[in-house]
């Protein structure tokens, strides 16, 4: 056979390249016979055909071979070995007929795959698990209308509930509508809002008297209860004097209990008379002008006591000295304590100097009471204050206005008087 290389139509002979007309080339029957006659295999031999015959039988085996690539006869655009067609053709062909199982319609092949899963003739389940079967074109109606497992909001107060519950909700839903149990004529009422109703704008609701507190028992329903007011007018009245009176003891026995929780009880006062200027200006002016200290007790459950003082003095001391006593008040305790008192009493004005640049020099006196002075025997429930007869024991000229002046006695405007009384530890067992 010739090899031959051509161009513009010149062929060169394979042996000598000397350029050859094609027009001077002659079919050459016994070498075509002879080379038609050679053993040859198929030229898919590497992909697996087996067979092998003469070069001539070689066109109508290609014809049958399963290697051989073919085009789909559905042309479809694919080419692809005659082994794999029929698998192409049946299966993954996008040309190819289809026939829906479900609705009987005829698709391509590529139409069939968005057909598949939309088909309305198709049995699917409901997506809410409710456990219905029917054909997907009745899916949506009964999802809409018929699920009982469809969610959907209450008509009163719009949070989404599975259908077949919404019922039992209704019973507890806030915003459902009720009627007033007192058949007031008000239109439906929110769950929530009845409490509200009944206790500020049902006018059948039966409410109680206002002035309830003060002692009026009457109950009536709300449109009534103006009447009452009107033609109770005096009868209140008469309950909020006596609540008031009795508002009034209950604050006196309140202050009263106060003032015992507040008194020292540890035998000890320690009394601040402050602005004292002001106030010995004021004992200067009037004569005899008595200040008084808080009370205090001798121990728990003991004497009551308290310190007296005239700024400007008293009796012996007057105009020229501080005088200082000590009187016994009417106790809580006066009936279980021996009479007449009789314990050592101190009486301290308190040096207010720095103790860190000088040691405190006190003003103190100490005194063992009289046991025949009135002062000291059991006090009388009506002892008063101002009563003469209770006029203290203690100290007329206990300073004098010029002493009280030498070192800190008074210091930022004030003076510390400081009352002690010494019980023997029998007392207190």
């Amino acid at each position: 056979p010739l090899s031959v290389c051509c161009s513009e139509g010149v062929f060169k002979c394979p042996e000598d390249q000397l350029p050859l007309d094609y027009a001077k080339i002659y079919p050459d029957p016994e070498l075509e016979a002879q080379v038609l006659s050679l053993a040859i295999r198929c030229i898919h031999s590497e992909e697996g055909c087996r067979w092998s015959g003469l070069i001539k039988h070689l066109q109508a085996h290609l014809g049958t071979c399963g290697f051989n690539v073919i085009p789909c006869p559905n042309r479809c655009s694919t080419k692809l070995s005659r082994r794999d067609l029929p698998e192409h053709v049946q299966h993954g062909c996008p040309k190819r007929r289809v026939k829906c199982e479900f609705c009987a319609s005829d698709f391509t092949g590529e139409a069939f795959e968005g057909h598949q899963g939309t088909c309305p003739q198709e049995s699917v389940y409901c997506e809410n698990k409710c456990g219905a079967r029917m054909m997907r074109r009745l899916l949506s109606q009964h999802t809409l209308t018929e699920c009982p497992k469809r969610t959907q909001p209450c008509t009163y107060c719009a949070k989404e509930f599975v259908f077949d519950t919404i019922q039992n909700h209704q019973y507890q839903c806030p915003r459902y509508p009720v009627s007033c149990p007192n058949q007031c004529g008000t239109p439906s009422i929110a769950r929530e809002d009845m409490p509200t109703h009944l206790k500020e704008s049902c006018n059948t609701a039966m409410l109680l008297c206002p002035f309830k507190e003060a002692g009026c028992k009457h109950r009536c329903p709300k449109l009534a209860m103006g009447r009452h007011l009107e033609e109770s007018t005096k009868v209140h009245l008469g309950m909020v004097c006596a609540l008031v009176s009795r508002q009034r003891q209950e604050i006196l026995e309140l202050r009263r209990d106060v003032e015992e929780l507040s008194v020292s009880s540890d035998g000890t006062l320690i009394w601040k008379i402050a602005d004292y200027a002001r106030k010995l200006q004021e004992a200067k002016a009037r004569s005899n002008y008595e200040f008084f200290s808080p009370p205090f007790y001798t121990h728990k459950y003991g004497y009551k006591l308290q310190v007296s003082a005239f700024l400007n003095g008293n009796g012996s001391g007057e105009s020229s000295h501080l005088s200082v006593y000590i009187r016994v008040l009417p106790g809580e305790y006066d009936n279980l304590l021996e009479w007449p008192f009789s314990y050592r009493v101190t009486f301290s004005l308190l040096d207010q100097s720095d103790p860190s640049l000088s040691k405190p020099q006190h003003i103190t006196e100490t005194f063992h009471p009289d046991p025949n002075w009135k002062n000291f025997q059991k006090p009388g429930a009506s002892r008063s204050s101002l009563d003469e007869s209770t006029l203290g024991f203690g100290y007329p000229k206990f300073i004098s206005h010029e002493d009280i002046k030498k070192r800190n006695y008074v210091r930022d405007n004030a003076i510390f008087i400081k009352a002690s009384v010494e019980i023997p530890q029998k007392i207190l067992a």
